[in-house]
This record gives structure tokens, sequence and C-alpha cells, in this order.
């Protein structure tokens, strides 16, 4: 293997890596800052404590992330010298409001909001957690913005004495028409990792206190304050998977149609299209040759991939056979298709395993609409535990397989339609030195995965605390320490 693919391999690693940590911390930091507004809204107690116990595995799940995003952050700098001289001056502008805006917003109402409790007014402590939720959705406009001018690249001019891309109108990058519909489908999906995340938490705590209760006998009214508080929880966080999944289904809907404009190589990888059809059918499943150019079996929906492209159900798609002969008239010689295979199935496990999410959640919205959870279901203990434990995976990897496909469904580019992804490798860097950093970074995100894991379950495993209502300390009382 040669260096520009390990360098392929530890980008790749590290990107997914650091992704698994993103959308939980942005769509939990929103459902907090919900249970905290309902928390003031009714002066339940139990939203309180639901608050705080989202909150201190929100605060973990936030460590983690930026952890692995600095060390991503290295990886870029080691292996892609040349990718960052030719974007630097792009990204600079995006990324830079990213730190000094976004995540200075993040992490400074963040830790007013940790040592607030007692300190803050309750309206003044709750619109830190509502920045902190804004600022993690900020971040992630900028960031995807600078990402969209690798896919569609927009407000620059090539300078050829100097071999990079130079800025002329950043307006332009900030609202590239790629960003501006990926950006409410990535927070949709982030919010439906979120979503099934504080579901099976309290998925796992509902089951477990009902089948405490009903082995004690002691499982008629009044019913049980921990029951109801995390019923309460999980009906929550099943909605807001629900509602976001049907976000995620519009808005991937419009960026479907983009794609296919700023790049038909891409939409015809999805569906292994070699040859242009009209109109053109989706398949569901199809079982093919290994280099996927021939297709034995394939069930398939008449009309959706037209309509999916183009928004008519009777549009032409154009294939990758044509589209590779186009290419070639306009860059020479070479080969402009991606991994067809990991295109399709990246495209599809994408699709079905949030379609899958969204299932369960309905299923659990149903099952508790009367504030408890069905005998048979209790009689399946396994099947619930498993249940649990998948769910919060399911939109997580959804999220990981549809930025697997984005990013490789662009290839052989790394800018596209500018730069060649092994054009973008540091000339320097020899396989040793990746080989070296791969292995390292490997055993890092291999402790910080047990790391992660262990506080979660740890921490989950408490419970619900027994929480005191927060009161401003006196100004008269003695100091614990001055300055």
């Amino acid at each position: 293997m040669d260096a520009v693919s390990l360098a392929r391999w530890q980008f790749a690693i590290t990107t997914v890596y650091h992704f698994f940590f993103v959308p939980l911390t942005i769509g939990l930091s929103g459902l907090v800052a919900v249970m905290q507004t309902i928390w003031l809204r009714t002066d339940n107690d139990r939203w309180l404590q639901l608050t705080k116990f989202f909150g201190r595995l929100m605060l973990i799940n936030f460590a983690m992330g930026v952890v692995t995003g600095i060390v991503q952050e290295f990886q870029f700098g080691m292996n892609w010298s040349e990718y960052s001289r030719f974007v630097g001056d792009i990204f600079g502008a995006p990324l830079a409001l990213e730190g000094l805006v976004a995540f200075f917003m993040e992490s400074t109402f963040l830790g007013l909001w940790i040592f607030g409790w007692d300190r803050l007014p309750r309206k003044v402590h709750l619109a830190c957690i509502w920045l902190v939720a804004i600022g993690t959705i900020a971040s992630a406009y900028f960031i995807l913005a600078a990402n969209s001018f690798m896919q569609n690249p927009v407000g620059f001019t090539y300078n050829a004495e100097r071999g990079r891309a130079e800025l002329t109108d950043i307006g332009a990058v900030l609202t590239n028409e790629v960003t501006l519909v990926t950006f409410p489908h990535q927070i949709f999906a982030c919010y439906m990792v979120a979503g099934a995340f504080v579901a099976a938490v309290a998925g796992y705590w509902v089951l477990r206190r009902s089948r405490e209760l009903r082995a004690s006998g002691n499982d008629q009214e009044p019913p049980d304050r921990t029951l109801r508080t995390f019923v309460n929880a999980l009906r929550l966080g099943a909605a807001t998977l629900l509602i976001s999944g049907i976000g995620v289904l519009i808005s991937g809907d419009f960026q479907a149609k983009v794609m296919t404009h700023v790049q038909p190589m891409k939409m015809a990888a999805a569906e292994a299209l070699y040859n242009t059809a009209q109109p053109a059918s989706f398949s569901i499943f199809t079982i093919g040759s290994l280099d996927g150019s021939q297709e034995l079996w394939s069930l398939r929906v008449p009309y959706l991939l037209s309509f999916l492209s183009t928004g008519s159900f009777t549009a032409p798609v154009e294939g990758i056979n044509q589209l590779q002969a186009a290419y070639e008239a306009t860059w020479g010689p070479g080969t402009y298709s991606p991994n067809i295979p990991l295109a399709y199935w990246s495209f599809r496990l994408m699709i079905g395993l949030g379609l899958a999410a969204m299932v369960i959640g309905a299923a659990m919205l149903w099952f508790t609409r009367k504030g408890d959870v069905p005998r048979w279901l209790l009689r399946l203990p396994r099947f619930g535990t498993l249940v649990l434990v998948v769910l919060p995976l399911l939109p997580l990897f959804a999220n990981s397989f549809g930025w697997i496909f984005t990013e490789t469904g662009r290839q052989p580019w790394l800018v596209f339609g500018l730069m060649p992804t092994a054009t973008g490798v540091s000339p320097s860097t020899t396989v040793i030195d990746v080989a070296i950093s791969l292995t390292a970074f490997t055993l890092i995100y291999g402790i910080l995965a047990v790391i992660e894991v262990r506080l979660m379950l740890r921490y989950i495993g408490k419970g619900l605390q027994e929480e005191q209502q927060p009161e401003i300390a006196d100004d008269d009382q003695p100091l614990s320490f001055a300055y």
C-alpha cells in the first residue's frame, strides 16, 4: 500500500471516529435545553433530574469530541499539506468563524452552564444552554460550508502561479447551494441520533424499573416516580427521533437533486447506473458482480430515481459510462468514477438504518402511550435490551455511512474538478510515517473508546439523582474563595 492510500485510510478512520461524537453533542445539547425549559415552565423536579442526568452524558461526549477533533486536525497538516495549501485561503474564513464565533460560544456558555446552577438567575442559566445548542449548530454550518467547497467550488479564483485557490467571494462560499441543502439534512440527522440515544437510555430504565416493580408486586397506583420520569424522557426522545427522521427524508430529497446537478457521477454511482436511463428506477436491493458492472437480480421501484434526481418521474438520469466520456472530454484521460459498490451500499445503508430507527421510535411512542410498558414486552427481556442497545447505533451509523458516501462518491477528486486526491498528499510523507501515525491514532482512539463507553455506562447506571432546587448564593454568605 502506498503513502496516498495509507493517508486516505488515516483520514477516513480519524474522520469517521470523530464524527461518532459530533451528532450526539449537537442533538443532545438541544434536547437538554428543551428539558431545562420544561422544568423552568412547569417547576416539575422530574425535568430538573432529567436535565442534569442527560447533561452529564452530554458533557462526557462533548469532551471526547474535542479530543478526537484535535487529532483529526493534526493528521490534516501532517499528511495533506498540498491540499491544505490549495484550499487554505478558502477554508480560512469559515473555519476561523467556526473557531472564533461558534466554538467560542459553545465553550464559554457551556462553562457558565456547568458552574452557574447556583450562581446565575434561572432564565439566564437556561439561556446559557440554549446558546450552547445554537453554537453547536453554527459550528456545523461553518464546517459544512468548508466541506461544500470540496463538493462544489464557488467564490474563488485559481492562481496558477501559486498553484492555489484564492477567495474572492466569502458570501458565495457561505451560501453555496450544497451547504444550504446539506446543513438542514445534517442537523436533522444529528437530532435523530440524540433522540434515539435519549429514548434508548430512558427505555433501559423504564424496562428495569417496570420489572423491579412487578417483581415486588408494587406496580399499581400511584405510578412510580422514577418510572414516570423516564417514560417522559423516552417519549421525548422517540418523538424527536421520528420528527427529525421526517425532516431528514424531506431535506434529503432536496439534497439529492442538488447533488445530481453539481455531481451527477455521484448520483449515478449511488444507483450503479452505468447507462443513461429515462425514466430511471431506484433499486432497493441488488445482487451483481463484484466490480458492480453486472446486475444479476434487483428489486426496483419504477420512476423513483428520476424523481429523486430531478423532481420529474420521467426525466433522464445520466449513467456512469456517458459521464465518464464527458469527463474525459473535459479533463483528459483517466478514471472519473468512484468505487461503485461502496457508493451503492453506503447510500442504502444510510437510508435503511435511518428508516429502521424511525420504525422503532414510532413503536416506542405507541407502546408507551398509556405511560407504561406492555406486560408482554417485559416477558422478552433479551429482545427489549437488544433493541435498546441497537437503537442509538442505527442513526449514528446512518450518519457515518452518509458521510462515507459523500466523501468517497466525490473521488477521484479532493476538490471536485480542480484537485485530484493523489495530488493533495504531503510530498515528504512516507509509507512508514503514515503507518506509524495511523497505528498511534488507532491506539489512542481505542483507549478513548473504552473511556467513553465506561463513563457513559457508569453514569447511565447511576440513574436519576435527588436534585435540590438551585438557589443563588447570598452575597453575604462567607466566601469559598476570592480573586
